[in-house]
């Protein structure tokens, strides 16, 4: 077969995009550019991959076996291309990663000038947002998330991990009073989720039993840079992650509470990967440094 490598990987993301249009629009070009491109690769292999109708494209059956080969085929050469030139340049080109808007900000932001300068040729592409990627739809190279995967396509590596605590401003505090006990947290304005009741559930330490305060919320958010910010404006009471409050308490913006009376369950976070992309130099690059950048910050994330 005579095939164009371009056309293997537009064929790979007219698969996970699931139209030609939407094909067309990453790379800017015309649907009829793409379709070209499809059709030519159809007549170098000598068989239909897509079936085409009116309620959109799905693989036939020598599709489907063909975008396996063709995702370790764009593997492949991803890999040798980097190993070239990582030998020559270090580690290089893009890497698109998916975190949430918070650690975005508040870990990831802050890493990059060091990893800028440590490997030059590097350049990274932030997915923000709080929804859990779909890694091969959306192009991610690397997620990092705080459960592990359930997939066997994926695999993790901890690169570190973090504990919650309660923390309000001292605004909030000189209006309200500063709570000396768990009960009185019934008195307080307390920030909720909504996009995860798990964070509605405060885990006590009294007794060793760790039961759960469970949280309603005088005012509520989807969005967990939303509860860091209410809760710097003295809006209440939240419950954050110490490895991204640390900075504001060292700044006088927040103040820790009750410390003493929830319990510091410690998360694991991980960097997650598709299987087949885990070995690129510039993965490993990327994931390396930032273990280092959040072992860094290990010692900051325990209650001062």
């Amino acid at each position: 077969m005579q095939l164009q490598l371009d056309d293997v990987a537009l064929f790979v993301r007219i698969a996970e995009l699931g139209t030609l249009s939407a094909a067309a629009r990453e790379r800017d070009a015309p649907v009829s550019q793409v379709t070209r491109a499809l059709a030519r690769l159809e007549a170098g292999c000598g068989v239909r991959l897509l079936h085409r109708t009116t309620h959109g494209l799905s693989l036939t059956d020598e599709g489907d076996t063909f975008l396996a080969y063709a995702r370790r085929l764009l593997d492949t050469t991803a890999e040798l291309g980097s190993e070239l030139s990582g030998k020559l340049e270090g580690p290089g080109g893009w890497v698109r990663l998916s975190v949430s808007p918070l650690m975005a900000q508040m870990v990831i932001a802050p890493s990059l000038p060091g990893l800028y300068q440590r490997y030059p040729q590097l350049h990274v592409d932030i997915n923000a947002d709080d929804r859990l990627a779909d890694m091969a739809r959306d192009g991610i190279d690397i997620a990092i998330r705080t459960g592990s995967p359930s997939s066997d396509t994926l695999v993790a590596r901890q690169i570190g991990s973090y504990s919650r605590s309660l923390y309000a401003a001292p605004a909030y505090l000189a209006a309200f009073g500063t709570p000396q006990h768990p009960d009185e947290l019934a008195q307080h304005r307390l920030i909720g989720n909504t996009a995860n009741p798990r964070l509605n559930q405060w885990p006590l330490a009294e007794g060793g039993k760790a039961p759960m305060l469970q949280v309603q919320g005088h005012t509520r958010t989807d969005n967990s840079a939303i509860v860091l910010t209410l809760a710097q404006q003295g809006v209440g009471i939240a419950r954050l992650m110490d490895l991204l409050a640390r900075p504001l308490v060292e700044r006088g913006e927040l103040v820790p509470l009750l410390q003493e009376h929830f319990a510091g369950v410690r998360v694991p976070i991980y960097a997650v990967m598709l299987q087949q992309r885990q070995r690129l130099p510039k993965i490993r690059a990327c994931i390396d440094y930032w273990a280092h950048w959040l072992d860094t910050l290990a010692p900051a994330a325990a209650p001062p």
